[in-house]
């Protein structure tokens, strides 16, 4: 028999409106409502604890967001200790699989271990590794001497940035378009470069210098911003070649901003530095510090912020966003790094995973012009993100998860209240950014550098004195208020 319910009928006074008289409040019963109604309470109760608990996790994924990126004050370097292996095998292979095996390092117990003067930081790395082993240290001028002293046997060993090394490696298996002249100054180094086997690594901690704190209010005064892209696998806080050397001049009372792109081998003078010039990539070997102040000098522009870039987290943002659409102008067959993987490439608009998003990123020996594709390339697949996340509402329920991917791959010395400020004016006035690309270009060419010395040329550009006057003359038009 169907349960009976009561209803209740609320008199109004005499002191209450026409209306109110006319229509007698009437409602269930707590104790009596019916069944249905306490279903309906269940469900709104536990739609409105779903949307509590999403808002909360946006909130909290936004603000450990600003937390990460906004930890600006320390970088990582990775250090390699490296001996001879005179059994001629490839170095790839000669490497130790466990590079924190203690063990190895007693090898070099007692013995003379070798570090470059021009490092910074080498009396630090001198000093951790005197925590693990016993060692006579001794300094060298440049890597060419650090590496023929370990050859000749003046040391049993050397310490060098990871990030050095590489170059090193990488140098010496690219010298098949280099000028005769130099072929033979690059091959003992490079013959050298084969035997060399890392036994083990470690990190120290680097302090970066406060940044000067800009007067300018970005919401509405015109600034500039270095967006440094480094190659470290060993994630943003590590101090590494930095592939991705990009000015933004933002003028948000005009809505427009300019990129200025400078190739990664622009041949420049590192600041603070006499003698010798170095590729512009190497002044990330120092710090994300030096490459700013080089690129001061370089443009003759005052550099407001700073954002530092990672692009290994790619992958996993593309696979999140279900791959992106690319547009490549040639056919290419890629091996992905580390991977038993090839992405290849047609001519014309493609969806990308996320290991082929990256690898369309870092190619550049397939075109002609290199690192200028590159550069090309790198702007298209951010872009293409971008585009992505405001392609539906479906990515937006990712965006906590993308968010703490990113976390890890962006670090800039903006504060809170800056980014914040800045995405309050975007969503309120909707701004439609004017973007214009341009980029410093150069004549390559080989020379020797001031991180791998005299007797190493390595491939550089030369800049062309036009394209860098056009443009710092950009940079100030985008700067007049």
């Amino acid at each position: 028999m169907p349960k009976q319910y009561r209803k209740i009928e609320v008199k109004v006074g005499s002191g209450a409106s026409d209306d109110a008289k006319k229509n007698n409040f009437r409602f269930w019963s707590v104790k009596t409502w019916p069944r249905w109604g306490k279903v309906l309470g269940g469900i709104i109760a536990a739609i409105l604890i779903l949307a509590i608990g999403v808002v909360l996790r946006y909130v909290f994924a936004y603000n450990g967001f600003l937390n990460k990126i906004t930890d600006w004050g320390k970088e990582k370097k990775e250090y390699s200790v490296v001996i001879m292996s005179k059994g001629g095998e490839n170095n790839n292979d000669r490497d130790s699989d466990d590079k924190n095996d203690e063990s190895a390092l007693q090898a070099l117990s007692g013995k003379n271990v070798g570090f470059l003067k021009t490092d910074s930081q080498a009396t630090v790395a001198e000093k951790y590794l005197q925590g693990k082993i016993q060692f006579e240290a001794g300094m060298y001028d440049d890597v060419d001497t650090l590496i023929m002293a370990l050859d000749g046997g003046l040391t049993e060993g050397i310490v060098l940035e990871s990030s050095r090394l590489e170059t090193l490696r990488e140098s010496s298996e690219n010298t098949q378009n280099s000028a005769t002249e130099v072929q033979q100054n690059i091959k003992n180094t490079k013959d050298l470069t084969k035997n060399l086997q890392v036994i083990y690594t470690f990190e120290i901690e680097v302090e970066i210098e406060p940044a000067e704190v800009t007067n300018k209010e970005i919401t509405t005064e015109p600034f500039v911003v270095y967006i440094s892209g480094t190659d470290s696998r060993a994630g943003v806080k590590a101090a590494a070649r930095s592939d991705v050397n990009i000015l933004a001049v933002v003028n948000p009372a005009k809505g427009k901003i300019l990129l200025v792109s400078i190739p990664r081998d622009m041949y420049v003078q590192l600041h603070g530095t006499t003698g010798l010039k170095d590729k512009l990539t190497h002044a990330g070997i120092y710090g994300i510090d030096m490459s700013k102040a080089t690129i001061e000098d370089f443009l003759g522009v005052k550099i407001d912020h700073t954002i530092k870039v990672s692009f290994d987290t790619v992958v996993k943002t593309v696979d999140q966003l279900d791959g992106i659409e690319i547009n490549s102008d040639q056919e290419m067959r890629l091996k992905v790094e580390g991977k038993d993987k090839y992405c290849d490439f047609i001519v014309g608009k493609q969806m990308v995973d996320g290991d082929c998003a990256l690898r369309f990123a870092r190619e550049r020996k397939s075109y002609e012009t290199g690192d200028r594709h590159r550069g090309e390339n790198q702007q298209q697949v951010i872009t293409s993100i971008i585009g992505r996340l405001s392609q539906s509402k479906n990515y937006l329920l990712r965006v906590p998860t993308i968010l703490d991917i990113a976390a890890d791959s962006f670090e800039t010395d903006f504060n809170r209240e800056q980014i914040s400020a800045f995405l309050r004016m975007q969503l309120g006035q909707k701004i439609n950014w004017q973007v214009e690309s341009i980029s410093v270009d150069g004549t390559g060419d080989y020379a020797p550098t001031y991180s791998m010395g005299a007797n190493l040329p390595l491939y550089v550009m030369v800049p062309s004195v036009e394209t860098v006057n056009n443009a710092s003359n950009k940079i100030n038009e985008y700067l007049a208020k």
